[in-house]
């Protein structure tokens, strides 16, 4: 039994910056950071693996959001600058003990996080 629980959300001016953090309760292989928002599905974000640190970005956030990884406490986070007003969302951190597969799929992840909301204004 993996948990999850993000934090760090909020409001934040287009253009600035906010750090969300995943605190994970079991080990995982890997880790990812998906998104929400109204009316749309589900979209990839970032994720990285436990062990190797390798990581993966979504076209969208690439340059912008970077994800890392602190074994010790046992804690992911997502660093997200220059915020658009379409990164508003409720952000979800996930976890996955599966193999080599295509990071970017929901499918892919066994357990979730509750979310936490990140609003962007102009």
């Amino acid at each position: 039994q993996v948990q999850l629980a993000e934090s760090g959300g909020g409001l934040v001016q287009a253009g600035g910056s906010r750090r969300l953090s995943c605190a994970v309760s079991g080990r995982s292989a890997a880790m990812g950071w998906f998104r929400q928002a109204p009316g749309k599905e589900r979209e990839f974000v970032a994720a990285i693996g436990w062990i190797d640190g390798w990581k993966k970005f979504a076209q969208s956030v690439k340059g912008r959001f970077s994800i890392s990884r602190d074994n010790a406490k046992n804690t992911v986070y997502l660093q997200m600058n220059s915020l658009k007003p379409e990164d508003a969302a409720i952000y979800y951190c996930a976890a996955t003990n599966h193999g080599p597969s295509d990071w970017s799929r929901v499918y892919v992840y066994d357990a979730w996080g509750q979310g936490t909301q990140v609003t962007v204004s102009s």
